[in-house]
């Protein structure tokens, strides 16, 4: 499998039926000391972590200045 240039692969049909995951699934990858692992979150599982990640960040940044990293821009 290949990463483009804005990170994203092709995850397999295979393994898409597998599990389950159809347009619209929500899905997350879970680390260890293995590597990763790609997961399907139940419906509103990714809403829910989402909400409780808000307000946790550190570094107060523009949405400029975060759009300008994701794309590279200098």
């Amino acid at each position: 499998m290949r990463v483009t240039s804005k990170g994203q692969v092709t995850i397999p049909q295979k393994v898409r039926e597998q599990l389950g995951i159809t347009p619209g699934s929500e899905v997350a990858f879970e680390l260890d000391e293995r590597g990763a692992r790609l997961v399907r979150l139940s419906p509103g599982e990714g809403k829910a972590l989402a909400g409780r990640m808000r307000g946790r960040a550190t570094v107060a940044m523009s949405t400029e200045d975060i759009m300008a990293l994701t794309r590279d821009d200098d």
